[in-house]
C-alpha cells in the first residue's frame, strides 16, 4: 500500500488541492454556504477514498504476483497483464527471458564444447607422458633421472588436477557410492610421489586402524593426493604422518606434515578459489586451486575435511567420512557383496 500511495501521490496532491480550494472560496465567498460545501468534500473525499482502494485492489494484483515470482527462467511464471501497461510489463519481461534463456543455451554450449576439447587434449597428452614415464625408468643415472622424474611428476599432476576441475561440475552425476578400501588407494599415491618425497628428504609413517569407507573411490583418490601433495609441496626434510581411525561409527583420516604450516590470518580463506597465501605470496609453485577441489569434492562426498596448521610447525588434513546408513537413500549406492 505505501508504494502504491507513493505512485498515486500526484492524484492525491491534486484533489486534496481542489478541496482545499473549494473550501477557501467557501470561507471568502458569504454567498456560498460553507456547510454545504464542507458537506461536499466529506462526500468527494470519501468517494474518493474508496475508488483509491477499488483500484489499488485491481492495480496491485499483477505488480504482488510479479514480486511473489520465483526467479527462474520460467516464464509461465510471469503473471497474464490484463491492463494495457501490464501487458507492456508482461511482454517485455517475456521477451527479456526468451532472450537470456538463448544466450544461456549458447554459452552451456560453448561451455561444453570448451571442457570435451580441453578433457580431449588431456587425456591425449597423457599418452606421450605414460611413454615418457617408460623412457624414465631405463635411465641408471640418478642425478639425471631425479629432476626429470620431479618434472614429469609435476606435469602430471597439474593435468591430473585440470582433469578433475573441469569435471568438477558434473561431479554429482558421476558419483559411484560403494565400499572402498583406503590403504591401497594411499599406498598407490605415495608410490607415484616417491620420488618427490626423496628428492625433499621426506619420509612417511602410515599407521592405519580402519580403512573401508562408502564413498566413490575415483574422487576420494583425487581428494587424498590433493591432500597428500600439500603435505610433501609444504615440507622440508620432515615426516609426514598418515593415520587412521573409527569414532563413533565414523572414520577418520588424517594427513600431518611439519612443513611451514599455515598464517592463521590465512586460515578462513584457505578454500577460496585462486587464494594462495599472504605470507608466502611470492610462491609461484601455489596454485590456489587444491585446497579449494579438496573442500568442493569433500561436500559432495559428504566428508568433513578440517585443516588445523600452525605456522612454521605444520598442518594436519583430517577427513572424516559420513556413516554408512547416510547413503543408503542414494540410487547409486552399491552395496557390497557377501560370499556364502
Amino acid at each position: 500500500m505505501p508504494a502504491y500511495l507513493r505512485e498515486k501521490m500526484s492524484w492525491i496532491v491534486f484533489i486534496g488541492t481542489l478541496q482545499g480550494f473549494l473550501l477557501l472560496l467557501s470561507a471568502l465567498d458569504a454567498t456560498i454556504p460553507f456547510e454545504s460545501v464542507l458537506y461536499y468534500v466529506f462526500l468527494s473525499t470519501s468517494a474518493f477514498l474508496v475508488f483509491l482502494f477499488v483500484r489499488y485492489k485491481r492495480e496491485s494484483a499483477f505488480y504482488q504476483q510479479l514480486k511473489e515470482r520465483v526467479m527462474d527462467q520460467d516464464v509461465t511464471s510471469i503473471p497474464e497483464g490484463l491492463r494495457p501497461f501490464e501487458k507492456i510489463v508482461e511482454t517485455t519481461l517475456k521477451d527479456e527471458m526468451h532472450q537470456l534463456q538463448r544466450r544461456a543455451s549458447t554459452l552451456q554450449r560453448e561451455t561444453e564444447e570448451e571442457k570435451d576439447e580441453l578433457l580431449a587434449w588431456i587425456h591425449e597428452v597423457k599418452t606421450p607422458l605414460t611413454a615418457m614415464d617408460l623412457m624414465l625408468q631405463d635411465i641408471e643415472d640418478p642425478e639425471l633421472k631425479q629432476p626429470l622424474k620431479y618434472e614429469w611428476l609435476r606435469i602430471h599432476l597439474l593435468l591430473e588436477q585440470q582433469l578433475h576441475q573441469k569435471r568438477l561440475p558434473f561431479m554429482e552425476k558421476d558419483i559411484y557410492m560403494e565400499q572402498v578400501d583406503l590403504k591401497p588407494l594411499l599406498f598407490n599415491e605415495i608410490k607415484t610421489l616417491q620420488s618427490w618425497c626423496r628428492q625433499k628428504g621426506i619420509g612417511i609413517e602410515i599407521d592405519l586402524e580402519e580403512t573401508t569407507v562408502l564413498t566413490d573411490a575415483k574422487w576420494v583418490t583425487f581428494l587424498i593426493r590433493q591432500l597428500l601433495t600439500n603435505a610433501v609441496k609444504y615440507s622440508e626434510n620432515a615426516d609426514i604422518h598418515i593415520t587412521s581411525s573409527l569414532q563413533n561409527q565414523h572414520v577418520h583420516f588424517a594427513i600431518q606434515d611439519f612443513g611451514r604450516g599455515i598464517d592463521p590470518s590465512d586460515l578462513p580463506r584457505i578454500f577460496e578459489k585462486g587464494f594462495t597465501s599472504t605470507s608466502h605470496h611470492h610462491d609461484s609453485n601455489s596454485t590456489g586451486m587444491g585446497l579449494y577441489l579438496a573442500d568442493r569434492i569433500a561436500r559432495t562426498l559428504k566428508i568433513d575435511l578440517q585443516i588445523e596448521s600452525q605456522l612454521h610447525k605444520g598442518t594436519t588434513a583430517t577427513l572424516t567420512f559420513s556413516k554408512p546408513n547416510d547413503f543408503t537413500e542414494q540410487k547409486n549406492f552399491v552395496q557390497p557383496t557377501t560370499s556364502m
